[in-house]
């Protein structure tokens, strides 16, 4: 019997009990990331943008206290987007920046991860359209998850859309998260990619994240949903638009 990954597997469809924790982890996501993105401005050192992301992500809400996350707060700036698994220095924000947050509310070890992307500054024209093509097809692959659909055919609605701007994406737009340890958020199971035939299930928890990246900047924007009877529905409520301050 092959057992490779069988714990992870196990733990994809969640209980009713887990998803009231991931429930929980997704208001801490939205408090924190609202918290952030108000915190954030030119002059701020990045080193005290984390600090505080650390406090308001810990600090939870008034109902749920938050834990630290798996993964450390991801907030890559400009050029620093096209590694986009880069942190902080002590530098300071300026006008200009484009800043992206992926971070994730963390409560009892169950995660509620998210991307935002904020300009600081009137944003170019090209980041305008690129939040408007990511969030477009974002939208269109939320709208298509249910149960049955596979895990590729998710992703070629989000490809197939970027077709008509003649982009193209070759990485995954997502994966399925939940309760995890450091290093990762992921659970290490399906994935949002070509020839990934995982049929989606009720009460399944994905992470749909289709960053566009370019040598100056980047875009994310991405949310962490539950697979419902008929469809999904988001673990948290932020505004799902590129931020400008």
């Amino acid at each position: 019997v092959n057992g490779h990954r069988l714990v992870n597997w196990v733990k994809v469809i969640k209980s009713d009990e887990e998803i009231k924790f991931m429930k929980a982890a997704g208001k801490i996501m939205e408090k924190g990331m609202v918290d952030a993105i108000d915190y954030l401005n030119v002059g701020v050192r990045k080193c005290d943008m984390a600090a505080e992301i650390y406090r308001t992500f810990t600090s939870g809400t008034e109902e749920f206290g938050g834990d630290y996350s798996a993964i450390v707060p991801l907030m890559p700036t400009g050029v620093d987007a096209g590694a986009c698994h880069l942190t902080w220095t002590d530098e300071e924000y300026k006008d200009g920046d484009i800043v992206i947050f992926e971070l994730a509310g963390c409560y009892q070890r169950y995660h509620s991860p998210m991307s935002r992307t904020i300009s600081l500054g009137k944003p170019s024209e090209k980041l305008e359209e690129t939040a408007k093509i990511t969030i477009e097809g974002l939208n269109m692959a939320l709208d298509f998850i249910k149960p049955g659909v596979t895990a590729e055919e998710v992703e070629a609605v989000w490809a197939n859309n970027l077709k008509k701007y003649g982009l193209f994406k070759e990485s995954r737009i997502g994966y399925s998260t939940g309760l995890n340890y450091p290093p990762d958020w992921g659970e290490d199971t399906l994935s949002l990619r070509p020839g990934d035939k995982t049929v989606l299930k009720p009460n399944m928890t994905i992470h749909c994240i289709p960053g566009m990246y370019y040598e100056d900047f980047g875009v994310e924007i991405s949310e962490a949903v539950l697979i419902t009877e008929n469809g999904c529905e988001p673990l948290a409520n932020v505004e799902r638009k590129l931020f400008v301050k």
